[in-house]
């Protein structure tokens, strides 16, 4: 069985040669577009009905507000600034014109939140699942971050708690444009990533890509008051490193740069690891300051 990231792989590989105006294709949180000598940010992702989302648990209108945030959290991780948004839909024939334009309300109220225009998009009726697409651009001021950037003796960190997304954080969440802001506009922030899949998937893809190891430490790893207290430490820890969908921004910078992030009280930051090793070493200090490989939680799409 093969999986989303696989798949990703093999286009990267076909595409590669492509043109020249691309900075930075797949495999980022956005590409980057070379436009007479400015960075246009490029993202879309995707929500299908009984895959990412079941109506009888959820509004339209949440969905709707979804779909964009998700897109808006990717260029907060590029540090841009969204600027407009192409909406397409795939609406099952049997919804109704008011939970459609309760879907479109959800979305537009979020846009203008974040200024962000919704300038056209695509709409088709099937017998199928509701199906909704946004395609995101935004800017950058000077250079877009991205994931390959690491480097070895970073600090990592992340800008909130994690885990418990799924009781109900995850259509609410704020994206992370004023933190992506503030951090790009007053550090150099060598890469960053946003969390959607789970902080021990997501810290592999900078791993990989900045081709340097890792070690986090287990008793800085913030944990969401959303995870059950019932739960073991143990098991509220696992909540918080697979979970997923918790949407905070994952960064590394300097340990110079570090020190300085954890004095300042204008956004919140957690130091939780180094970057440090070999890149297929990904590893976790647990409290007894033993080294143990992280393990390899979080979602991904499946097919075979």
């Amino acid at each position: 069985m093969s999986h989303e990231f696989d798949l990703i792989r093999y286009i990267t590989e076909l595409t590669q040669d492509q043109s020249s105006s691309i900075e930075l294709g797949i495999g980022d949180d956005c590409a980057v577009w070379n436009v007479d000598q400015s960075k246009i940010l490029l993202a879309t992702d995707m929500l299908i009905e009984e895959v990412h989302f079941d109506l009888k648990n959820v509004s339209y209108e949440q969905v709707g507000r979804k779909a964009l945030a998700v897109n808006l959290s990717d260029v907060a991780a590029m540090g841009g600034k969204p600027t407009a948004a192409l909406v397409s839909l795939g609406i099952p024939v049997s919804a109704s014109v008011q939970s459609i334009q309760d879907l479109m309300y959800g979305l537009i109220m979020l846009s203008v939140q974040y200024d962000t225009v919704v300038v056209g998009g695509d709409t088709t009726s099937h017998d199928g699942p509701l199906i909704i697409n946004v395609a995101i651009t935004g800017v950058v001021p000077e250079h877009p971050v991205v994931r390959s950037g690491a480097k070895e003796g970073d600090s990592v960190f992340v800008t909130g708690a994690l885990g418990g997304s799924l009781s109900g954080h995850h259509w609410s969440f704020q994206p992370r444009l004023k933190e992506s802001n503030y951090l790009t506009s007053h550090y150099d922030i060598h890469s960053m990533i946003d969390l959607s899949d789970g902080l021990a998937s997501d810290i592999r893809h900078i791993s990989q890509a900045s081709v340097i190891g890792c070690i986090l430490n287990e008793d800085e790893i913030p944990i969401s008051d959303r995870v059950d207290k019932r739960l073991s430490q143990t098991e509220r820890l696992h909540h918080a490193l697979s979970d997923g969908e918790d949407f905070e921004l994952l960064f590394t910078v300097c340990s110079e740069v570090g020190d300085q992030l954890k004095q300042q009280d204008e956004i919140e930051v957690h130091e939780i690891g180094v970057m440090q090793g070999d890149s297929d070493q990904v590893l976790m200090k647990n409290s007894h300051g033993e080294l143990v490989q992280l393990p390899d939680a979080g979602w991904k799409h499946h097919f075979s």
